[in-house]
């Protein structure tokens, strides 16, 4: 090559550098960390489902039952998320807790911020409790050091750890990464279906079904979602509701007042 060319070579060189360095730096600019609350529509097994990612170390989930002041059930979303915003919160997820009994009352373990207000459940088999009854049911709990998990019944009570919040429902879905034995692949009991995981101890996963689906079918979704224990929640009357979206997962015709309702809020 020319002395010439060599000049003028290193002369281009000399006036892209800068206009890449601007380019680059606009592209990590533009890059933003996924929200402590991230919600998507996901299809699976030619059904949708609304699944909520909450990173646990940036967004305090916790539960709510009863009005602190009055004592009376929140009994719905809407009701809470008002409450919320009377105290200067914006509710950005919330969900219907675990299974309740005829008097509005968790049928198990029920912690709020380390209070327990309903004992551990271990009954066996009674169909009044319906799918609570299904074993293994199991525990969503988050512990004071912030990390969360799920484990069977049977397991958080060999646990012996107290919980700062905590939810017991059943069935479980996932059981160390295998579908519980008790669901049927082609089961035709199909329902809308809420349930949780803990797919690290610091990131908490809901799902709920936008259309009718069975055990096993819901139980696979969490297991593609990377999940290795999956509690179910309840069935028909389940809703999520995710600021920016609205509610997803059962018409509002068929929802009845909840007990515990999973929430994260942030100040207004």
């Amino acid at each position: 090559m020319s002395a010439h060319r060599a000049a003028t070579a290193a002369g281009r060189r000399k006036h892209w550098l800068p206009l890449l360095t601007l380019a680059l730096a606009g592209l990590l600019g533009c890059h933003r960390p996924q929200a402590p609350v991230s919600s998507q529509e996901r299809m699976f097994d030619g059904q949708g489902f609304r699944v909520v990612s909450i990173d646990l170390r940036r967004a305090a989930l916790d539960l709510h039952w009863r009005d602190p002041g009055s004592g009376a059930p929140y009994a719905t979303i809407e009701a809470l998320r008002q409450a919320g915003m009377a105290h200067g919160q914006r509710l950005l997820f919330a969900a219907n807790a675990g299974i309740y009994d005829r008097q509005s009352a968790p049928l198990g373990l029920y912690v709020e911020n380390g209070k327990i207000l309903v004992p551990l459940n271990l009954a066996h088999g009674n169909p009044a409790a319906g799918n609570f009854s299904l074993q293994p049911n199991g525990v969503f709990a988050i512990y004071p050091d912030g990390h969360a998990a799920v484990r069977s019944t049977l397991d958080f009570k060999s646990d012996a750890k107290p919980a700062q919040w905590a939810t017991q429902s059943g069935p479980m879905l996932l059981i160390d990464g295998e579908v519980n034995p008790q669901f049927v692949g082609d089961s035709d009991s199909t329902k809308w279906r809420s349930g949780v995981c803990a797919r690290t101890p610091h990131e908490a996963v809901f799902a709920i079904s936008e259309s009718p689906v069975n055990f096993h079918t819901f139980a696979r979704l969490f297991r593609d979602l990377g999940c290795r224990d999956a509690l179910y929640l309840d069935g028909t009357i389940s809703q999520f509701y995710n600021d920016g979206d609205g509610y997803a997962g059962a018409p509002t015709f068929m929802v009845k007042p909840y007990a515990g309702i999973f929430a994260v809020f942030t100040d207004q």
